[in-house]
């Protein structure tokens, strides 16, 4: 299993996504996601957070919440824990990405770009300012074929 970070940077109503275009083998190719990344040994959430938002922007995230833990199984892909993060102030300029191109998106926009079908469950929860909550979504293939939700803060059944 793999543990990574993403990020959706929000500023004047607008995320910063980063349509995926230039990485080999990527199985994120032309889908419009958040930044961020794998784990470094020995990183916390936050530190991979941080590190991966400024390698792949320039951008200095001054504050952040992180709002769900998304766990993502596959029958082509390795298990992964991603910790999902909001920022909302960051210092520094824009850079080019070696991954993709950044483009700010409002965030009514986003649902129409090509994206994950499992990331549009977590991006219309964060559009709402769910608390935190899990989520748990499985891939056969490029299908989304099961999903489930808890919000924390929520009765359970």
């Amino acid at each position: 299993m793999i543990n990574t970070t993403l990020c959706y940077i929000e500023n004047d109503g607008k995320y910063l996504m980063l349509h995926r275009t230039k990485k080999e083998n990527d199985l994120n190719k032309d889908k419009w996601i958040g930044v961020g990344g794998k784990f470094e040994k020995d990183e916390t959430p936050e530190e991979c957070l941080l590190r991966e938002v400024f390698e792949e922007t320039g951008l200095t995230l001054t504050k952040y919440s992180l709002r769900s833990v998304v766990t993502f199984l596959s029958d082509k892909w390795e298990t992964e824990y991603m910790y999902l993060f909001t920022a909302t102030a960051f210092e520094g300029q824009l850079k080019e990405c070696d991954e993709g191109e950044l483009v700010w998106v409002d965030k009514d926009e986003v649902p129409n770009l090509p994206t994950w079908e499992g990331d549009r469950i977590f991006l219309e929860l964060i559009a709402k300012d769910t608390p935190y909550f899990s989520l748990k979504v499985r891939y056969e293939g490029d299908k989304l074929a099961e999903n489930k939700l808890i919000i924390y803060g929520e009765d359970k059944q």
